[in-house]
């Protein structure tokens, strides 16, 4: 069985080892690959079909009917802007369709605040390999990012 998660932002499609964080780029949460937004208002959509198990303004979790989890991470270090500039439109525990508004946020106000806006697009818990990366350079929200076998 294998999983395609979609892209839950516009940008530039790199490897995880880029991210300027190690817990992502030593893929210690897992494998995957980031995302360079452009420095404009974005709204990040769900990369896969499920539910929203875990829902913060930087970051949130969506664990499919397979029981696949994915993390996006909205920029790094985001967590210390405590929402600020960030805006929830989905809800904790709902059910959410691939390419449905999640969180709104600006890139560029995250860049201006010393902070990188790269985010990490992680399946969650899966062991190094199992993710083949389908985008390379420019992609739109809601392409195809990668297959998890």
């Amino acid at each position: 069985m294998s999983t395609t998660v979609r892209a839950p932002v516009a940008g530039s499609a790199a490897p995880l080892s880029t991210v300027p964080d190690p817990v992502f780029s030593a893929g210690m949460v897992g494998p995957g690959l980031a995302i360079d937004p452009p420095r404009a208002p974005l709204v990040s959509v769900a990369p896969i079909d499920g539910k929203i198990m875990k829902l913060h303004p930087h970051a949130f979790v969506i664990v499919g009917d397979d029981g696949r989890g994915v993390l996006v991470h909205l920029g790094i270090d985001t967590v210390q802007l405590r929402g600020a500039g960030f805006s929830v439109l989905a809800t904790e525990g709902a059910r959410i369709r691939a390419g449905e508004p999640v969180v709104a946020w600006d890139p560029a106000a995250v860049e201006a605040g010393g902070r990188s806006p790269v985010c990490p697009v992680v399946a969650l818990d899966a062991p190094a390999g199992a993710v083949v990366p389908l985008a390379h350079g420019t992609i739109e929200a809601g392409d195809a990012l990668f297959d998890w076998a």
